[in-house]
């Protein structure tokens, strides 16, 4: 007998943990709220838009007053360190520039360890580092012998993996938003849907839009976005879905439907909005510290705001009505049909949820990273999926789980892989999952035939 519910692949203990976990989550988001604010002023903190690209480091152990040239592009630009050696510095032209450490001003007994000119090439509504290493370092903050490339290589820096274990955390939610909506397509409709991650493109798009272009409030913005993402999947599922499936066409050709809209998505938003990539709200962002870790203002209450919400999608589930009927949708729909479910109005209302959580992602991805552009969806995919498999398919609260532990894995990733190759992790991930538990964490075996 096959046994896919969604109520019966996870017990009410392991629920009641998942509750559990988010609610210690929100309490601690709004916690780290009341921290010191960042040794940085607003202004002095370099955020990368579309017409903005920032350039980066840290020098331990040199303290404050070191400086630091950019020059490029027509653009020479001086900087000087803090008292914890840390730079950063804006330009507002992509192409190639030359970052020159003053030797000069290094402390007594301080000397560059290898090259003290570097060359980096930086796109605009980019980060970039510049790592110089020095020998003869003795302040706060000090490697104690060991170079900022060699703590690269091994991996270890506990200040650092402070700051990526929540970067991940704030990763993993963001990403639960949009991979929920995706389990739950599949769980009732059997169809995993390649154009999922365009609408977390369009939710982040249309928040720029609104935000920065007709300059409404944020959490009005929010508000539209989640309404008109929302609306189009009543849209899709009306106009194609929904006809396909009277149609009789197989899952294989609407997954091939779902990858020509995904297509078509991407160069619609590319023809309206360019390939440059946007950020919500430009602004320099105000930043608050706890120990090691740093985070804007914005990924704090983005992370409060992904809780809460996931929250109500859970007790959705759960406790209400047609959260039953879901989750009976998704373990039979012949049999919900024949007591009574109107098996149509559920997908359809689940398309809604679905597309609606994926917007309001894009949102908060828009707002508290690098920013959104035409290709972000496909860049989000692969995690999507991962997350998905590895939580269970069809299962939401096994989304949940897989986004959380997918986006701890990618920031992590950072120890020992360059750059964006990070997300390449999460096939690898993906990979072993398969090999070693293909239901997932929250997925049970099925019998197949």
């Amino acid at each position: 007998m096959v046994n896919t519910a969604l109520a019966r692949r996870s017990s009410p203990k392991s629920l009641r943990v998942i509750f559990g976990v988010l609610l210690g989550l929100l309490v601690l988001s709004f916690t780290l709220g009341t921290g010191a604010p960042a040794a940085h002023a607003a202004s002095d903190v370099c955020v990368a838009d579309t017409a903005t690209a920032c350039f980066n480091g840290t020098i331990k152990g040199v303290g404050e007053g070191v400086k630091l040239t950019i020059d490029g592009n027509g653009e020479s630009i001086v900087v000087e360190t803090d008292k914890d050696g840390k730079w950063n510095a804006a330009v507002t032209t992509a192409g190639t520039y030359t970052i020159t450490l003053d030797e000069k001003t290094l402390p007594a007994g301080v000397t560059v360890k290898g090259d003290a000119v570097q060359e980096r090439e930086i796109t605009l509504g980019f980060v970039k580092g510049a790592i110089f290493a020095v020998d003869g370092a003795t302040g706060e903050g000090a490697d104690n012998g060991q170079s900022q490339e060699q703590i690269a290589a091994e991996g270890f820096n506990w200040d650092r993996l402070a700051q990526q274990v929540v970067s991940g955390l704030r990763l993993g939610l963001l990403l639960a938003l949009a991979s929920i909506g995706l389990s739950l397509i599949y769980g009732t409709t059997g169809l995993s849907s390649f154009s999922h991650a365009e609408q977390v493109t369009l939710g982040g798009l249309l928040g720029y839009t609104f935000a920065n272009v007709l300059g409404l409030n944020i959490f009005l913005t929010i508000v539209i976005v989640v309404i008109l993402t929302g609306a189009t999947g009543y849209i899709q599922d009306a106009v194609i879905w929904k006809p396909l499936r009277k149609k009789g066409l197989s899952l294989t050709q609407m997954i091939i439907v779902t990858i020509g809209l995904a297509l078509a998505l991407q160069y619609t938003f590319q023809m309206f909005y360019g390939a440059s990539t946007v950020r919500i709200l430009m602004k320099n962002p105000e930043t608050f510290t706890i120990g090691p870790v740093t985070l804007t203002f914005e990924s704090l209450w983005a992370m409060g705001l992904s809780v809460i919400v996931l929250i109500l999608v859970g007790l959705f589930l759960l406790k209400t009505r047609t959260g039953r009927a879901t989750r009976a949708v998704s373990d039979n729909p012949s049999l919900a049909a024949a007591s009574g479910i109107d098996v149509d109005r559920i997908i359809r209302l689940v398309w809604v949820i679905a597309t609606a959580l994926a917007g309001l992602s894009g949102v908060m991805l828009g707002l508290v990273l690098n920013g959104i552009n035409w290709q972000t969806g496909m860049q989000l995919l692969l995690l999507m999926f991962a997350a998905v498999t590895l939580g269970g398919l069809g299962t939401a609260f096994g989304a949940l789980v897989g986004s959380l532990i997918i986006g701890m894995t990618v920031e992590l990733a950072n120890f020992v892989v360059p750059g964006d190759f990070k997300y390449a992790t999460a096939l690898v991930l993906l990979i072993v999952i398969l090999l070693v538990r293909p239901q997932g964490i929250f997925g049970r075996k099925e019998r197949i035939g």
